[in-house]
């Protein structure tokens, strides 16, 4: 399968996206008041903690994806 390089270039900006979001909802996340009960991490906490680190694994690998299928893409000839 070939991936142009438009394609390619979508993959890594949903890649570089993740990381700019999830990182920011995450620190949402820890100051919510709903994360600690004392001292103690909530269920709130450690869902989203699942949701965030399984969003991330997933945008880096489509990223990665991505920076490959640019790599190996054939360039447009000028």
């Amino acid at each position: 399968m070939v991936i142009t390089r438009r394609w390619a270039g979508f993959l890594v900006a949903v890649g570089v996206w993740t990381w700019v979001i999830w990182p920011r909802f995450g620190l949402a996340i820890y100051n919510d008041d709903r994360a600690f009960d004392g001292n103690t991490p909530t269920a709130f906490l450690w869902v989203h903690a699942l949701l965030i680190g399984a969003s991330l694994i997933i945008g880096t690998t489509v990223g990665v994806l991505g920076v490959r299928a640019w790599r190996a893409a054939p360039k447009k000839p000028s």
